[in-house]
């Protein structure tokens, strides 16, 4: 902490409504409160979350930090990324890795389901990592404050709603090099500030973090699109053996009941099916 207090002092951060972190605060406050509105994030909110919501949720948080630390690591020289390289402080590929491990074993990747949206993101990280450096300044200030500022308090919800102990599962929102969230970010702030952006570049980058959020967005509603699935297809199972143990249901009935359900199963699958192929379409184009 206290490291990280006499860089504050020694770089004296004046925040003011010009400087670029507050600019990007402003243009991307209507797309905050609608990802915060997302039927995924609310779920987190109100300590709903299960335990199929938080899995895939880590497997694309996985996806998009690895994306977003590769190409931060190879552009660490550049002079818009340089302020703001924090790796020892802020990675979370690494973390999100061992919580993957946790919940899936050994054979985490074989077990990861990673949503078109995710890919798309990935895929944009990448492109503007080769062609716009800069713009990575825009996702790695929404990714990174956000977990050190909404993230500590999030991550009480799965600790409680899932039962995890000892903090396993949870090491995406531990920042053990970091003693004092609020002074590093304010020392974030500061350097993000210091940039030295053209007018052009700096309205690149209030695009790119609104186009940040809108990628989250799509993120969280096709994951829950996926869990309502998932639990619709569940449900159906269960009312399947349900209805085939009743013994008052006549064999024309019960027929029906069962054709009903067999075509809403391949319906599922074909459905899945089609998430998965443009899923790995993706995939196979981006790696």
């Amino acid at each position: 902490m206290e490291e990280e207090k006499q860089k504050i002092q020694t770089e004296k951060p004046q925040i003011t409504d010009c400087d670029l972190s507050e600019k990007i605060k402003s243009v991307t406050k209507e797309c905050h409160v609608r990802a915060n509105s997302t039927e995924l994030m609310q779920a987190f909110q109100r300590g709903n979350i299960t335990l199929m919501q938080y899995k895939l949720l880590l497997c694309s948080l996985y996806k998009i930090y690895e994306a977003l630390e590769e190409e931060l690591d190879r552009n660490a020289s550049h002079g818009s990324v340089a302020p703001i390289y924090f790796p020892q402080e802020l990675a979370r590929a690494e973390t999100l890795k061992r919580d993957l491990q946790h919940f899936y074993g050994q054979n985490w990747r074989e077990e990861m389901f990673i949503p078109a949206s995710t890919l798309r993101y990935t895929q944009r990280l990448r492109e503007i990592g080769c062609k716009h450096p800069e713009y990575l300044v825009a996702h790695a200030y929404t990714r990174y404050l956000g977990d050190l500022s909404g993230g500590q308090v999030l991550s009480r919800v799965p600790q409680r709603s899932l039962g995890l102990k000892n903090g396993e599962g949870l090491g995406f929102f531990s920042f053990p090099a970091i003693n004092s969230p609020n002074l590093f970010k304010q020392l974030y702030r500061s350097r993000m500030n210091s940039i030295e952006l053209t007018e052009t570049q700096k309205e690149g980058v209030l695009e790119e973090a609104i186009r940040a959020f809108e990628f989250n967005i799509q993120v969280f509603d096709e994951l829950q699109t996926f869990v309502n699935i998932s639990e619709e297809n569940e449900q159906r199972q269960r009312r399947k053996a349900q209805n085939l143990k009743t013994p008052d249901i006549s064999v024309s009935q019960r027929s029906a009941v069962t054709s009903s359900l067999t075509s809403d199963s391949q319906l599922l699958r074909m459905l899945l099916g089609a998430c998965l192929a443009l899923a790995l379409g993706i995939g196979i184009y981006l790696f």
